[in-house]
């Protein structure tokens, strides 16, 4: 999964009002090491599972639509595809787009890791983490755009970039 052009993926929502804020387009990235039980996306769990789509084909998706408020990474695990996925925000951003990102992973993990697979910039180009893993003892339906109650919903005003 180090190809910076593509990105493998279980699968692409054009509209979406429940992954984040106002409109969004959706990427579910293929791939996820986790395996929480009751996970809402189990089929995107397999590394080699999905097909891959270039870039350019997910931007131009985008474009074609004005009413976007913005682009939401989810999975599988969107972290596991950081350096395209990463690639990808930066040019939403050029396009005045936010990014939510669910990941499985505290921000405290991923502050943690080194910068070798692109974590970082990833992070860098979040606008909104949604972090932690999903977990069964903790569901609710209470908290807007999180399944359990340990997920947090983190402003990019709130996260320490260093």
């Amino acid at each position: 999964m180090n190809n910076c052009t593509k990105i493998r993926v279980a699968g692409l929502a054009e509209e979406s009002v429940v992954d984040g804020p106002g409109i969004r387009f959706v990427v579910f990235a293929q791939g996820c090491l986790r395996g929480c039980p009751d996970c809402h996306n189990p089929q995107t769990h397999d590394l080699k599972g999905g097909n891959e789509i270039a870039i350019d084909e997910i931007l131009a998706m985008i474009d074609s639509n004005p009413l976007l408020d913005g682009v939401t990474f989810s999975g599988g695990e969107p972290f596991l595809q950081a350096n395209s996925l990463a690639k990808l925000a930066k040019y939403c951003h050029s396009r005045s787009l936010s990014v939510v990102v669910y990941t499985g992973y505290y921000y405290e993990e991923i502050l943690a890791k080194p910068d070798n697979q692109g974590w970082q910039e990833l992070l860098q180009q979040t606008d909104i983490l949604i972090d932690g893993p999903f977990e069964r003892e903790k569901k609710t339906t209470e908290l807007a755009f999180c399944g359990s109650s340990n997920q947090r919903i983190l402003n990019r005003s709130h996260l320490n970039f260093q």
